[in-house]
């Protein structure tokens, strides 16, 4: 059960490390208190030059030096792998990703801080920030910007708001930023350099989320699928998947991009898959910056007066 919600929910592992620790220490105590009394026998007996034969239990001594070396062995392997995670996973902020090169050296992409700095400098002080939850407290704390929801989680309609306008298309989402007071809406998208935790790939819970309550009751996750029942980005994807914000926020003007040699344009390094719609205008936005390497992408919502008729 510890195993299944760790894997479900990654945040549970700081909860249950602690207990797992503690009671796989008594399962290996115990283990080792039963071979470790017949070791001791035989060094006893050893040193004392007494050969003492039991009958009921032959080749004690060797399995008790088996079990013994296997079980220090396994603990030596499980301390060096702990310490080559947290060298590689756990000794650098998440907002600074890391990767290797094809000649095995670092590649750093420093993206995040990139935004959140620009977001800092070149916006107004009063802007309204629109994104997922999961970036809503590093645009506060380095971009010094309000956001709509953050990972406090705790206003589940505004999270459903946002996932609504997210689901939606441009015109439906612009009515939903207007009534929140919405200025800028930055997304994540790791299509350009392989980066899988993007909002692409958290896309669905939007759409979950969003479709949860009375207001967004018109956002039904199959519509999401395709005909195959998967959700893809390509040309096979639904046409309500290619045509939501979400969707246009992450893709535009990728589908120029060449990201890998004897791929074609618009090629996404995650879904690994040609994106299927690649021509398209924003109407109720203005891309304002994107990162070097594309990880994050802020747009401006226009305002009323600067539309022009896209109804």
């Amino acid at each position: 059960m510890s195993i299944y919600f760790a894997g479900v929910m990654v945040r549970l592992m700081l909860v249950l490390a602690p207990v797992m620790c503690i009671l796989s220490g008594i399962g290996v105590n115990a283990v080792l208190a039963i071979y470790m009394k017949n070791v001791d026998e035989a060094a006893r007996l050893k040193e004392k030059k007494i050969k003492k034969v039991d009958s009921s239990y032959q080749f004690k001594t060797e399995i008790a030096y088996t079990v013994v070396f296997i079980v220090a062995f396994i603990l030596s392997k499980y301390a060096l792998h702990c310490v080559w995670v947290a060298s590689e996973a756990y000794s650098s902020p998440s907002i600074v990703l890391a990767a290797k090169g094809n000649s095995g050296n670092r590649i750093i992409f420093d993206d995040f801080r990139e935004a959140y700095y620009w977001l800092r400098y070149n916006t107004p002080e009063d802007s309204k920030i629109m994104s997922w939850w999961d970036y809503g407290y590093q645009i506060t704390a380095m971009g010094n910007r309000t956001i709509l929801v953050d990972n406090n989680t705790w206003n589940n309609t505004h999270i459903s708001r946002v996932g609504q306008a997210m689901s939606s298309t441009e015109n439906h989402a612009y009515g939903i930023m207007r009534e929140l007071d919405v200025d800028y809406v930055l997304v994540i998208f790791g299509g350009l350099v392989g980066y899988s935790s993007d909002d692409i790939n958290k896309f669905l819970w939007m759409v979950r989320i969003g479709g949860n309550t009375e207001r967004g009751q018109h956002i039904k996750e199959e519509d999401y699928f395709s005909a195959t029942k998967e959700f893809r980005v390509d040309k096979e994807g639904s046409e309500t998947l290619k045509n939501c914000l979400m969707y246009k926020l992450c893709y535009y003007k990728f589908g120029k991009v060449f990201t890998e040699g004897g791929k074609p344009s618009g090629y996404d390094r995650v879904r690994n898959v040609e994106i299927g719609h690649k021509d398209f205008e924003l109407q109720v936005l203005d891309e304002a910056y994107t990162t070097e390497h594309w990880i994050v992408r802020i747009y401006k919502v226009k305002k009323l007066d600067n539309r022009g008729n896209v109804y």
